[in-house]
Formats: C-alpha cells, sequence, structure tokens
C-alpha cells in the first residue's frame, strides 16, 4: 500500500511530452471525432434503430451443458467481438453466444435471462439454453454501429429489483448519452430520460424507486426517479473539473452500499466519494491503491471491491490492483498483471473474478482470478477484450 497524498490536478490533466501522447488516446477523451477513429462501421445485417426485436443464433465453442449453469459459472461481455462467453473458473471458456456489436455491460435476472448493452441495442440471453431470444433497439440516436472505446450504444445496464425493467445507459458520441427504459415482458422501449455524457455505469437502489447513472464526461451522476422518471444531476467531482473531457479525473463506475444506499465512487485508489443522491452531498475517504480506477462491485455485507487499472502518470502512480475496502475503511490490494476493467464476486466471497477487456488500449482476452483469503491470482483466458462479469 502507498501512502496518501494530495494529487496535483494540473499533473493530472496537463501531461508532459510523450506520456500525454500516449493517455490522452485513453479514457480521457469522448468526442464524437475519437469514436470515429477508435470504431469501425457496423457488419451487414446490424439491427437499425428503431427495428422490432429479433431473434440471434448461438455459436458455441464447445457442447453446451443441458438445464441449469453449473455454480459458480461466469458470463462476460466480449467487448471484442459480438459474442458473451461463459466460462468455467477452472478451465476457461465453454461457450459463446452471438448478441451484437462490442458489448459492454451485463445484468442478470433471477429467470436466468442475461440482459446484454451491445453497440445495437439490447441483447435478451437464455443462459440455460444459451440462446439470443431477441434484440431490443435502442430509441437514441447514437449513429453508426461502431466498436471501440468510445463507440455509441448501450454502456452501464441494470435490472430493477423486481424484474420487470431494464435501464441501460446509451452513449452518444459527442454529445449527452440518455436512459433508457426497456419492459422486460413487451422487450420494448417505454421511455428515455436525459443523462449526462458517456454513462459508464447504471445502478439501482435496493428497493427500485431510483436508478443512478454515472456519466464519466459530465462529472456527475444523474439520479432517476422511477416513478415520474425525472432526472437529477449531482457533480461528483473529488478533484474539481479542471480539463473537462480531458482530465482523467473523472467518475467511471458506482456502487450502492447496502446498508444506507448510498453511492461509492472511487477515485485514483485515492479518494472514495460517498455520495448521498437524497440530498446531493458528497463525502471523502481515503484510499490507498493510488491507481486509476475503473469497475466496482460491492456484496452484502459492504465490502468494496474495486479494480485499478494503472498508473496515470507513471512516475508517481502504482500498477493495476484489486482493492478489497471492508465497511469499516480498512483496505487489502493485491497487485495485478496488466489493466483490467470490472469484478463480480463469488457467492461465498471468496473469489473475485476480474475481466481483462479494459475499455482502452492496453487489454488482454481472459481474466485474473483473485482468492481473496490467500492474495494467489490466477490468470484465465477466456473471451474476447471481456469487460462486464456476472457469476450465474
Amino acid at each position: 500500500m502507498t501512502k496518501y497524498r494530495r494529487a496535483s490536478r494540473t499533473a493530472r490533466v496537463l501531461l508532459p511530452g510523450a506520456v500525454a501522447v500516449v493517455l490522452l488516446a485513453g479514457c480521457a477523451q469522448g468526442s464524437g471525432g475519437a469514436a470515429s477513429a477508435a470504431g469501425s462501421t457496423a457488419p451487414a445485417g446490424a439491427s437499425p434503430t428503431g427495428a422490432p426485436p429479433t431473434a440471434g443464433s448461438s455459436v458455441t465453442l464447445t457442447p453446451a451443458p443441458s438445464g441449469e449453469p453449473a455454480p459458480g459459472t461466469l458470463l462476460v461481455a466480449d467487448f471484442g467481438s459480438d459474442t458473451v462467453t461463459f466460462v468455467d473458473p477452472a478451465r476457461g471458456a465453454t461457450g459463446s453466444v452471438e448478441v451484437g456489436t462490442a458489448p459492454y455491460g451485463l445484468a442478470l435476472g433471477e429467470d436466468g435471462r442475461a440482459w446484454v448493452a451491445t453497440a445495437e441495442g439490447v441483447a435478451v440471453v437464455d443462459t440455460k439454453t444459451r440462446q439470443r431470444l431477441a434484440i431490443v433497439p435502442y430509441e437514441t440516436d447514437a449513429g453508426p454501429v461502431t466498436t471501440g472505446e468510445y463507440r455509441g450504444g448501450g454502456m452501464g445496464i441494470a435490472l430493477a429489483p423486481d424484474g420487470r425493467r431494464v435501464y441501460v445507459g446509451v452513449n452518444v458520441p459527442g454529445g449527452n448519452g440518455t436512459l433508457e427504459v426497456i419492459d422486460t415482458t413487451a422487450l420494448r422501449v417505454t421511455d428515455t430520460v436525459p443523462v449526462g455524457r458517456r454513462p459508464f455505469d447504471v445502478d439501482v437502489s435496493r428497493d427500485g424507486a431510483e436508478v443512478y447513472a454515472t456519466n464519466h464526461d459530465s462529472f456527475d451522476v444523474t439520479v432517476v426517479g422511477t416513478g415520474r422518471l425525472e432526472p437529477r444531476r449531482i457533480e461528483v467531482a473529488p478533484y474539481g473539473t479542471e480539463g473537462g473531457i480531458g482530465s482523467w479525473l473523472k467518475p467511471h463506475y458506482t456502487a450502492v452500499r447496502p446498508s444506507d444506499g448510498k453511492l461509492l465512487l472511487p477515485f485514483e485508489g485515492e479518494r472514495l466519494a460517498v455520495v448521498d443522491p437524497r440530498t446531493g452531498r458528497t463525502t471523502i475517504e481515503r484510499m490507498t491503491a493510488n491507481t486509476h480506477q475503473h469497475g466496482t462491485a460491492v456484496t452484502a455485507d459492504g465490502t468494496l471491491l474495486t479494480v485499478g487499472t494503472g498508473p496515470i502518470h507513471p512516475d508517481e502512480d502504482e500498477g493495476p490492483s484489486l482493492t478489497v475496502r471492508a465497511p469499516g475503511g480498512t483496505e487489502r490490494v493485491y497487485p495485478l498483471e496488466g489493466p483490467h476493467e470490472d469484478v463480480a464476486v463469488s457467492e461465498d466471497g471468496r473469489t473475485a473474478y476480474v475481466t481483462g477487456g479494459f475499455t482502452r488500449d492496453g487489454y488482454w482476452d481472459g481474466l485474473s482470478i483473485v482468492d481473496l483469503g490467500t492474495g494467489d491470482v490466477h490468470r484465465l483466458e477466456a473471451g474476447s477484450r471481456p469487460l462486464g462479469v456476472v457469476v450465474l
């Protein structure tokens, strides 16, 4: 662990020479021009916006087991392809299903259906039969279907506690995004709500009364009441907003604390922003990993897991890691090899699964499996630039 320090915002925004050239190609920027440079045109047959839900095909790497998935099976979103992949943590990939271009976030229902945010729409996957049941196109015009870090379309996604609605954050390159509401029975978008720029993450309160869109490029969280669907903006910028789109010090992912419903947003392995969505007030707690942070997960007892992607400034910051933060604030930092993006936790709380996909260059096609008791880390090849991950 590293000693806590007050980082210089200027050093994190105005980077010197060669370092700036490399890093400013990454998640700090979010413009339509960047999307065009990073992406490619959609494959033939991609679903146009406004088309009805369509059935999909499945492609299997190895024979898929019938019935319920084996306990502990993982499902990852293959951002580098058009599939989701089933992963046995002991053996690797066991099968894939085509879902749509550049899948990002995942949400899993108690009925075994997985909801996948792709560039084309939200895919619905039956994890028991391993088939895509439908794809629900977006109402929002997110531009041409592309791939890459700044592609338009779905990013963060969450399922209402009662399973009746799915909420997906839709990125519109070069502008503000939307939160789209999908009826899980009718399989159609019923409402759209304006949110901020690049909604990396979407979360739902435990009672289902509010949805939270974490907007990377506008330094904020949009709180949306699920009754009247009126958005309310809360700025979350513990380092300020200097540098705007070019700043690295922006929110990425959020966890909802089970004990009180407050929002937990890690920044740079130095500061944890604790946001009260009712009052909009933010308090800051110390963190210790000293690394740029992305994906989060929280367990039922309030333990927070946060993925560190690596240094912004190699001379000052630490490398990739996984931080496990107890409810009382004590932390254990597990070093990782190479950048990672998101994290899920086993049902017994003993193992973390960290995806190696990453939203920018430096990703790899696999996961790091972390034994939270011993600290042992095992790298497992699986998927194609996997981002989102859930445990079936």
